[in-house]
C-alpha cells in the first residue's frame, strides 16, 4: 500500500510540463469531529493519489484543511469521491481565478493536533458555534454600516500585499497571536457593534468566529468562502470590489491578483512591488517581497551574507547547513534585520 511520494518535486514538474493538462487550483476546509485521524488520512491519500491530485492537506480531530491541484478532467470523480464522505457532502470549493500546473508539486495528506493552530486550551469553546456567514454583496453592504468593524484574520505579511479598504489589519505573525490582541482592542464593543471578519478561503474566521461568540460578542459576521470566493462572486454578480492588491495564497504562486493595485514595497530597495519570494539560500528560504531589479542584483537572495553562501558549490553548502536547524528568519516573514524596508 504506498503512502508516499514516489517522484521528487523536480520529477513531477517536468512531468506536469511534458503533459500539458489542464489543472484547478482549490481549497475547501470543514469543521467535524473524525475519530481515528489515521485511517481518514490513509483513505484520503489512496484515493487522491489515484487521481493525481497534488497538494497539501491537514486532518486533525475537529475537521480536515485542505489545498489542492486537481486534473481538470478528473474533477467530477474528486467531487464525487468527496460528496462520498459524509461530513464532506457539498462542501464548499474555493477554486482559484488563476490556475497555474505547479501550484503543487506533491501530494501530502498530514495529521496535526488542530487544522489551524490557535494556542487555546479550552474545553468549553465550541468550533461548531460559529458566526454568520455572509456571501460578497451582504458582505458590501455590511461594510456601508457605520456600526461595523472588520477585521482582517490573517498575518501581517498576507495583509502587507493586500486588504479591504477600511479593514483592521493586525501586525501579527500567527492567527493565534491575533485572537487575544483583537479581543482586548474591541473589548467595549461586544454589544453595540457588528463585527465582521474575513482571510483566505474563511477557515480561520470560521474558528475566530466562534471563538469571539464564546467570549461574549453578539454580532459576529463572516465573509463566505474569504478573499477567494468574494473575488469570484464580485465577478461573476459586476459587484463594487472593495479589495485592494493582491490574496496571498499557500501554494508556489504565493499571490492571486485582484486588483492592479500595488500596496506594498520591495523589502530590500522600496520600489513598489507586491511579488513574494524565497531566499534562494536553502539555509535561510526566508519569504519575503522582492522586485524584478533586486532579484537580479541579489540573485533572489535576501541579503549579502546569503548571496555570497549560493556562489559556494553544491556539497559546501550542504556542509555549511548540516546539523543546523532551519534558520529562525524562516518565520519572520519580511521581519529579518537583513531587510531594509521591512514592515
Amino acid at each position: 500500500m504506498q503512502l508516499y511520494n514516489t517522484l521528487s518535486a523536480k520529477e513531477r514538474a517536468e512531468l506536469l510540463e511534458n503533459a500539458g493538462e489542464e489543472r484547478l487550483t482549490l481549497s475547501f476546509y470543514q469543521y467535524a469531529k473524525i475519530g481515528n485521524t489515521t485511517i481518514f488520512r490513509n483513505h484520503l491519500f489512496i484515493a487522491w493519489d489515484q487521481m493525481e491530485v497534488l497538494g497539501r492537506i491537514y486532518v486533525a480531530s475537529e475537521g480536515i484543511n485542505a489545498q489542492l491541484s486537481v486534473p481538470a478532467t478528473r474533477f467530477n470523480e474528486f467531487k464525487e469521491f468527496l460528496d462520498g464522505i459524509s461530513f464532506l457532502k457539498d462542501v464548499r470549493l474555493n477554486i482559484a481565478i488563476e490556475h497555474d500546473l505547479k501550484s503543487f508539486l506533491k501530494l501530502k495528506v498530514k495529521i496535526r493536533n488542530k487544522i489551524v493552530a490557535d494556542g487555546l486550551n479550552d474545553d468549553t469553546f465550541d468550533v461548531t458555534n460559529k458566526g454568520v456567514h455572509v456571501a460578497a454583496e451582504d458582505f458590501n453592504q455590511l461594510l456601508e454600516d457605520p456600526d461595523t468593524i472588520l477585521v482582517d484574520m490573517r498575518n501581517h505579511y498576507e495583509s502587507e500585499i493586500g486588504h479591504f479598504k477600511g479593514a483592521i489589519t493586525p501586525d501579527v505573525d500567527t492567527f493565534r497571536d491575533s485572537l487575544d490582541i483583537i479581543e482586548e482592542d474591541l473589548k467595549d464593543h461586544k454589544e453595540d457593534k457588528k463585527l465582521v471578519m474575513y482571510c483566505t478561503g474563511g477557515i480561520r474566521c470560521e474558528k475566530a468566529s466562534a471563538y469571539y461568540k464564546h467570549k461574549g460578542f453578539k454580532q459576529v459576521y463572516q465573509l463566505e468562502g474569504g478573499i477567494i470566493e468574494y473575488a469570484r462572486q464580485v465577478e461573476n454578480k459586476g459587484l463594487e470590489n472593495k479589495f485592494i492588491g493582491k490574496n496571498f495564497v499557500f501554494d508556489h504562486r504565493r499571490g492571486e491578483r485582484i486588483t492592479n493595485d500595488v500596496i506594498a514595497n520591495c523589502h530590500q530597495c522600496g520600489a513598489p512591488c507586491d511579488t513574494h519570494v524565497n531566499c534562494e539560500n536553502e539555509a535561510c528560504h526566508l519569504l519575503f517581497i522582492q522586485c524584478e531589479s533586486c532579484a537580479s542584483k541579489m540573485q533572489n537572495t535576501c541579503s549579502d551574507e546569503c548571496l555570497e553562501i549560493i556562489q559556494l558549490p553544491q556539497e559546501e553548502q550542504k556542509r555549511l547547513r548540516q546539523g543546523i536547524p532551519n534558520s529562525n528568519k524562516i518565520f519572520k516573514k519580511g521581519r529579518s534585520e537583513k531587510l531594509k524596508f521591512k514592515k
